[in-house]
Formats: C-alpha cells, sequence, structure tokens
C-alpha cells in the first residue's frame, strides 16, 4: 500500500471511532440526561464530518485547509460543555 491509502485507511478508522465515540456518549445522556453528554456526542459527530470531508477534499485543493476550521468548532463545542458542566455545579 502507498502512502495515500494508508493515510484514507487511517482516516477511515479515526471517522469510525469518532462516530463510536459519539454514540457512547448520546448513550450516557439517555441514562443521565446531562447536557455534557449530549454535547460531547455532537462534538464528535462534527469530528467524524471533518475526518469524512478530508477524505473527500483532495490534498491539492486550496479549500482543504478551511476544513479545519470544523475541528475547531467541536473543540470550541468540547470548551463550552466543560464551562457550562462546571458553571452548573455552583
Amino acid at each position: 500500500m502507498d502512502a495515500q491509502a494508508w493515510s484514507q485507511f487511517l482516516n477511515g478508522a479515526i471517522a469510525l471511532g469518532f462516530l463510536v465515540s459519539g454514540l457512547f456518549f448520546f448513550r450516557f445522556w439517555s441514562r443521565t440526561k446531562d447536557r455534557l453528554f449530549v454535547i460531547f456526542g455532537l462534538a464528535f459527530w462534527v469530528m467524524t464530518f471533518e475526518r469524512v470531508l478530508l477524505l473527500v477534499v483532495s490534498p491539492a485543493n486550496e479549500f482543504r485547509p478551511y476544513v479545519y476550521l470544523v475541528r475547531l468548532f467541536a473543540f470550541l463545542l468540547i470548551i463550552i460543555a466543560i464551562i457550562d458542566k462546571n458553571r452548573g455545579a455552583k
């Protein structure tokens, strides 16, 4: 296998891992109804979407760096969830 095929394979595996992680967080949310879990689940599904976009967009495309803004949005969701959880504890 060449480097491009390995990269696509690993991106697909990472996307699947993010998808499954999101499902776990949604399962925990359905048990506890805690907003932290639903926001984490959404963040992991956004990261899944970002990995799929990286697979679809060719490396030569100048749009590719903007795909990382999707990842930034996912990390901001995680930060918001943590802040929300800590503010609710008071």
